[in-house]
């Protein structure tokens, strides 16, 4: 499915999505995580690998910022709040549909 649509399309789609979550600091990553089973910090950890699987160099701390739009650690400072018992069961059950199938 993903190879039907274009590079450009694709690339346009990725910029759209970092600059809403860049916007939309009250949908917190572990939030993300419960939901979907990924955040800001999985899509900059992709963009790392990509970037350097690429032949690039980017560190984690250039990616984070990249899709934070901001020093990761500013990020949590000014937007990020309790993990709270409850949203840490919601991510962990999230994150588990992640696993590959064996």
């Amino acid at each position: 499915m993903t190879k039907e649509i274009s590079d450009v399309a694709a690339a346009a789609a990725f910029r759209r999505l970092v600059s809403h979550l860049q916007h939309r600091h009250d949908a917190e990553n572990i939030d993300l995580m419960g939901l979907s089973g990924f955040c800001r910090n999985c899509l900059a950890d992709w963009v790392m690998e990509a970037t350097n699987d690429a032949g690039g160099t980017m560190s984690k701390d250039e990616a984070r910022e990249a899709i934070h739009g901001m020093p990761s650690k500013d990020w949590k400072r000014k937007y990020q709040t309790e993990a709270t018992p409850e949203r840490l069961k919601k991510m962990k059950e999230s994150m588990a549909k992640n696993a590959a199938p064996a």
